[in-house]
């Protein structure tokens, strides 16, 4: 009975005790290809002031009402493009023709009191010299003939007024561009000034920017802007700046720049949001994207590849280029270090990694 009360002992002693260690399996072996892995090197950094703006045309046309009359058509929607001199909106004419019917029949019946009274002042001009005629008389003819003319003249500006008035009723084009802006309909009743159609020059867009008042003392005509266009993808533009305000604006102290696209490739939409810098001090410097970095609260390493196995390495990161959005590195790693271009989360120190050979595309055969 001992025998055996030892022996479960020993067993239930047995079943407490914990089993070996499991083995702790090594990393896996990275394997990199050349996408994988970014060769550091000098880039070109810029420094400048920063610009923030919209795009502008320089070429706007505000088209308002010169007469008072009903909208009977708008012929073009907002993107329309319109050629210069076509027809955009038409307003009512109907009082505006009655108008020129009258000043052209008074103009005509103007006619005839002139001719009239030309013909009876040549009359008494004759008859006076043979003396059958006063002098008062000549007078009072010549005095009729000049009150004719002068009401047979303003007649006749009567009559350019009502065609000038006519014309108006029919909005045109003032120049080859798209109409931005339909601020009208059919049926509108417009008084004069009333604001119809805006038409711009897609092809005198500018970046209407502004910069710090500080910040002056740096800036001059000529100098190169890179800036980005918000609602335009991540194309970089360039421009140039041609012109700088002589006076900061009192309520935000900055002062408003112009500038040119240099390049044909330009933004078609009126009042984008760009941000940007102008380009006063280009330098070398050792740069890195954001995804090749490795945050922990404040600091920042990178994965560097040395001697077959990948290593943390802490980096001290300098000012950040809003061109390209990259970093640049004080100090922690050098010119011509490798390191992970967008290391994941698996990555370990002492890690092993292979470099995989790149592969050759396979021809293709038979048309296939």
């Amino acid at each position: 009975m001992l025998a055996v009360l030892l022996t479960v002992t020993l067993s239930a002693c047995g079943r407490f005790q914990s089993g070996p260690e499991k083995a702790v399996e090594p990393p896996v072996t990275l394997s990199l290809g050349a996408e994988d892995i970014l060769v550091l090197g000098q880039s070109e950094l810029s420094t400048g002031p920063i610009v923030t703006g919209s795009i502008q045309p320089e070429r706007r046309a505000d088209l308002r009402a010169e007469v008072s009359a009903v909208v009977l058509r708008v012929a073009k929607e907002n993107g329309d493009p319109v050629k210069r001199g076509e027809v955009l909106a038409v307003l009512d004419d109907t009082a505006i023709r009655d108008s020129l019917t009258a000043a052209e029949e008074s103009a005509r019946a103007s006619g005839q009191s002139l001719e009239s009274a030309e013909r009876q002042l040549q009359r008494l001009k004759s008859l006076q010299a043979q003396g059958m005629t006063s002098t008062q008389a000549l007078d009072d003819a010549e005095v009729r003939r000049n009150n004719a003319h002068s009401d047979w003249v303003a007649a006749k500006t009567r009559i350019v007024s009502a065609r000038q008035q006519l014309e108006r009723t029919q909005v045109r084009a003032p120049f080859d561009g798209v109409v931005s802006a339909r601020k009208t309909s059919a049926g509108d009743t417009v008084q004069i000034g009333r604001e119809l159609i805006q038409v711009i020059d897609p092809a005198s867009m500018r970046f209407e920017g502004l910069v710090a008042a500080d910040q002056m003392q740096a800036l001059k005509p000529g100098q190169s802007v890179y800036f980005k266009v918000n609602g335009y993808g991540q194309t970089e533009l360039n421009g140039r700046i041609r012109r700088i305000d002589a006076a900061a604006n009192a309520v935000s102290r900055q002062v408003a720049v112009i500038v040119d696209f240099v390049g044909k490739e330009r933004p078609p939409i009126v009042g984008l949001y760009a941000e940007g810098r102008v380009d006063t001090q280009t330098r070398k410097a050792l740069m890195l994207a954001e995804g090749a970095l490795v945050r922990e609260g404040d600091k920042a390493s990178v994965w560097l590849l040395e001697s077959g196995k990948v290593h943390k390495q802490s980096v001290v990161l300098g000012e950040r280029d809003p061109r390209s959005g990259r970093w640049v590195i004080a100090s922690g790693i050098k010119s011509g270090d490798r390191v992970l271009r967008n290391p994941g989360s698996r990555v370990s120190e002492a890690q092993a990694y292979a470099e995989r050979e790149p592969v050759a595309p396979k021809p293709i055969l038979g048309g296939q």
